[in-house]
């Protein structure tokens, strides 16, 4: 046969394995069946994360994103106060009521439009999704400095500011994969605590700036920190490997499954664990709005409220450093095992609320909760690594917070309402404490679930190999055949 027969391509020499002549093919198609030949190739080479370098600044950035970001939403009971005096009276019940929901609508935004940024996430990537977000809820904090009444604030600030912090917030989880894996963990910690360090200082800013520019100059002075959050996403440089999407309709839509990723849901692991947290979020936060209210009921006004919240601050911070280099040295999914023990610490000091009648002893409980509130936090970006992998973990952390947005919302006015009924928030806080054990207890599921996942696919694997090579035979074979019909010869 000549060379340069077009029958050539399909030729192989006697004796010599096809396989081994061909080791970048991927694909060979015989009329309507499909062989996938699974070859080492440069492309399969395993990505090694670079652990330094240029993340350090991707850190830095993504550590601004979580304190401005979350910074500015803790401190609106600082801007509540102001929006009280600028639209109204702080003895207007209504008007309080009406203002509160400001506050909840831009903080329940956040993570109900987390499904909605992971596709934004994996279609557009890191960078322009998070330099979009920022620029989205710089317009509308900017929008909120003019507002003369409190009903457009809902719009600007409790839905345009918020959305544009969802959709630069996620990223900012997402792009620590790209650059760390041994120090995911750590660098999660570092990251996750720059939102304790912006809650613990904005406050005091923020108090100077209202009594010296007022509300509305107050909230351009906070679109600076937007626009840095703006410059910070240009740092986010991907780099793992995009997922192939070859399609036979030339379409340059996005397929399907990078719009909708059902890979993470045929994981049990990660269904256990999106639906676990969220069941033990409906108690979780209760402690965290209605302390305060609990501590002038049973203490007095002049009780020392703030010294609270400030140990809550400092302590999660310190956990989410401390528990994010413990995490490092905890293998695989095992991770899940520090969140079960942050859920079922914090469920227990819940329930120990009532019982304190010193104030000494409500600061023990709240430096505990403080603590495993940031071990619960700085370690969900690691196991959502562990669970689904890097190249689908964007929409693993999206559609987690998008389900966290339900009970972060229902759980504390369910609390409130039990206090208007009893008189006091006793039996709220014993209750609040029963859904996080609740929660943690079906978390340690997982990592018996993942290890015999693990198994059963080390058992599958001889025989899924023995069952490549018998179809690349038999494909082979049927080649042969082919070409022995049309007068050519194999050789």
């Amino acid at each position: 046969m000549p060379e340069g027969n077009t029958a050539g391509k399909d030729e192989a020499p006697a004796g010599e394995p096809t396989e081994e002549r061909r080791p970048q093919e991927e694909k060979e198609e015989n009329g309507d069946s499909k062989v996938i030949v699974q070859t080492p190739g440069p492309e399969e080479v395993e990505f090694v994360h670079p652990e330094g370098g240029w993340g350090w600044i991707v850190m830095l950035a993504a550590m601004w994103c979580n304190g401005s970001v979350f910074g500015i939403q803790n401190a609106f009971g600082i801007l509540f106060l102001s929006l009280l005096r600028e639209f109204g009276s702080e003895n207007d019940e209504d008007l309080r009521f009406r203002t509160a929901w400001v506050g909840s609508l831009s903080m329940g935004m956040i993570f109900f439009c987390s499904p909605i940024v992971s596709v934004f996430t994996d279609v557009l990537g890191c960078r322009i999704t998070a330099v979009g977000g920022a620029a989205v809820g710089l317009v509308g904090l900017l929008a909120s400095s003019f507002v003369t009444s409190l009903g457009p604030m809902y719009f600007t600030y409790g839905i345009v500011f918020a959305c544009g912090c969802s959709f630069a917030y996620q990223p900012s989880l997402v792009i620590l994969g790209h650059y760390f894996k041994k120090r995911l963990g750590l660098v999660n910690g570092i990251v996750t605590a720059g939102s304790s360090i912006f809650t613990i200082t904005l406050p005091f800013l923020l108090s100077g700036l209202l009594e010296k520019v007022g509300l509305q100059n107050t909230m351009r002075v906070l679109c600076i920190l937007m626009f840095v959050l703006m410059l910070a996403g240009f740092t986010y440089k991907p780099l793992l490997p995009v997922k192939s999407s070859n399609t036979s309709t030339g379409s340059h839509c996005p397929p399907m499954n990078r719009i909708f990723n059902i890979n993470i849901w045929r994981s049990l692991g990660y269904r256990i664990w999106a639906f676990g947290i969220p069941a033990a979020l409906y108690g979780y936060f209760v402690p965290y709005v209605h302390l305060m209210k609990h501590v002038e009921e049973r203490f007095g006004p002049d009780a020392s409220k703030e010294v609270l919240l400030m140990c809550i601050g400092i302590t999660s911070g310190v956990g989410r450093l401390i528990f994010g280099r413990v995490a490092d040295y905890v293998n695989g999914v095992n991770k899940v095992y520090l969140q079960v023990t942050s859920f079922f610490v914090i469920g227990l000091m819940s329930m120990m609320i009532p019982l304190c009648h010193i104030f000494g002893g409500l600061i023990a409980v709240c430096l505990l909760m403080g603590l495993f509130d940031g071990c619960f936090i700085c370690i969900m970006a690691p196991i959502a690594f562990e669970l689904v992998g890097a190249e689908d973990v964007s929409q693993a952390i999206g559609f987690l917070l998008g389900l966290m947005s339900v009970p972060m919302t229902v759980g504390p006015p369910i609390a409130g309402f039990l206090r208007d009924r009893l008189g006091n928030y006793n039996v709220a806080f014993y209750l609040a404490g029963i859904p996080p054990i609740i929660g943690g207890a079906v978390l340690c599921l997982i990592p018996w679930v993942e290890g015999r996942r693990k198994k059963r696919e080390k058992e599958e694997a001889p025989s899924r190999d023995q069952d490549v090579s018998q179809k690349m035979i038999e494909h082979e074979k049927a080649q042969g055949d082919a070409q022995c019909k049309t007068g050519e010869s194999v050789l």
